[in-house]
């Protein structure tokens, strides 16, 4: 497998998804090998940041004391220009159908995606 780009998983301000050359199956979760055909070896791509809210949740409950400051906070799920879909943070108000672009915030010790309206 090939080094990997820069992503926010290392605490980078990038977004970062694979795409298949056999299949061309497009996938968010890093692997050795594409989800839907096995084929070895699937090509990393940053992402546009850009895309459309699938599915949004409030939470108002903290669920580590690491996260309490941060109450009440988005989570989305966020169907990327790219094919993909990806959990992240949102602004509070976001709507399912919302265009949004990805920026990055610190969260409970974290840089996060945050995705914010498109104007």
């Amino acid at each position: 497998m090939s080094e990997r780009l820069a992503d926010w998983t290392k605490d980078e301000q990038a977004i970062t998804f694979q795409t298949c050359a056999a299949c061309g199956h497009v996938q968010y979760f890093h692997r050795a090998f594409c989800a839907a055909c096995g084929a070895s070896d699937p090509h990393e791509a940053r992402a546009s940041g850009k895309g459309r809210v699938y599915a949004t949740s409030l939470v108002c409950r903290a669920a580590t004391p690491e996260t309490r400051a941060h109450v009440p906070y988005n989570i989305l799920l966020v169907d990327c220009a790219e094919g993909f879909r990806m959990m992240a943070h949102g602004e509070n108000g976001l709507a399912i159908g919302d265009e949004v672009d990805a920026t990055f915030k610190p969260f409970a010790g974290k840089l996060v995606p945050f995705f914010t309206k498109t104007k």
